[in-house]
């Protein structure tokens, strides 16, 4: 049962009243509705595109072609997933990406996590100063930075190859930064016990840090899951064939093509986004929980 509950105030007149419910809800209000108008504005922009891009992927060139555009097609074209499939080796594209990827991340956990811990809990002249250098290589854009790496990556003869595509992405300022202050909440005096009780230094960093900092790991892997799976630029440069091409690479050198097959890049477009949809729906909670223990509010 829920009955309404008014408030008065100001005087014997009861003015100023309020109204709201016996289980704590309060009436809507003009501000509410505004907010709701608005949120649900910003939800039709984002998913236009993407739904548009879906059905988009059923059409037939011809279709697509069309003016005015059609929104739904007039007949569901499933030959274009499976013509991109063999027209285009989508497989190798696929296992690249995923390699790519799988390998990054790795990586990416083993190499934050130990530059985090030692940022976190050694005591060391400049840890400070190195701690704001990394932060501020993030205000770096790789456009700045993207012909140093190349040479490095060219001397040590990765060029063309997934090598090339996996090591320069391996260390993030941003994972290093998400880590360490999670590694800040872990209390000192359990690693001293750990080291007191006679275990080294490794074994106190993989037995007892890593499996506290399961969260803020979760976190780091999706982000650069996410990253290394949407990356466009650095594998444009380094992949110069087919058999190491990325698939935003792939989706890219498609539309350089003199006739462009629309209808085929948008079902490879939609295959390649599945996966990101898919880890943010099911690790959407485990994305917010980590970022707020990180202590970014």
């Amino acid at each position: 049962m829920s009955s309404d509950v008014t408030e008065s105030g100001g005087g014997p007149g009861g003015s100023g009243r309020r109204t709201w419910t016996s289980v704590g809800h309060r009436r809507w209000t003009h501000v509410d509705a505004l907010r709701v108008v608005l949120l649900s504005t910003v939800t039709i922009v984002v998913l236009v595109p993407i739904v548009w891009t879906v059905l988009g992927s059923f059409k037939t060139r011809t279709e697509l072609a069309q003016v005015p555009p059609t929104f739904l097609p007039d007949s569901w074209a499933l030959t274009n997933y499976t013509d991109a499939l063999t027209r285009f080796d989508f497989l190798t594209y696929v296992r690249n990406s995923v390699i790519v990827v799988i390998g990054a991340t790795l990586l990416t956990l083993v190499i934050n996590s130990m530059a985090a811990y030692a940022l976190a809990k050694y005591n060391f002249r400049g840890r400070n100063a190195l701690f704001l250098l990394t932060l501020a290589t993030i205000m770096i854009p790789l456009q700045v930075i993207l012909i140093p790496v190349y040479q490095v990556v060219a001397s040590f003869g990765m060029v063309n190859t997934l090598w090339g595509l996996i090591i320069p992405a391996a260390a993030t300022p941003t994972g290093v930064f998400l880590l360490r202050q999670y590694m800040l909440t872990i209390p000192d005096e359990l690693i001293e016990a750990a080291r007191v009780d006679g275990s080294g230094e490794l074994r106190t960093f993989v037995q007892i840090v890593l499996p506290l900092c399961t969260p803020a790991l979760a976190v780091v892997a999706i982000f650069s899951v996410i990253w290394r799976w949407n990356d466009f630029l650095w594998p444009l440069v380094v992949a110069q064939s087919e058999d190491v091409y990325t698939l935003p690479v792939a989706l890219a050198r498609f539309n350089a093509q003199e006739v462009v097959p629309f209808n085929l890049i948008l079902a490879m477009s939609v295959v390649s986004m599945i996966p990101v949809i898919v880890l943010f729906l099911f690790f959407q909670r485990q994305i917010a929980q980590g970022i707020a223990n990180t202590g970014i509010k």
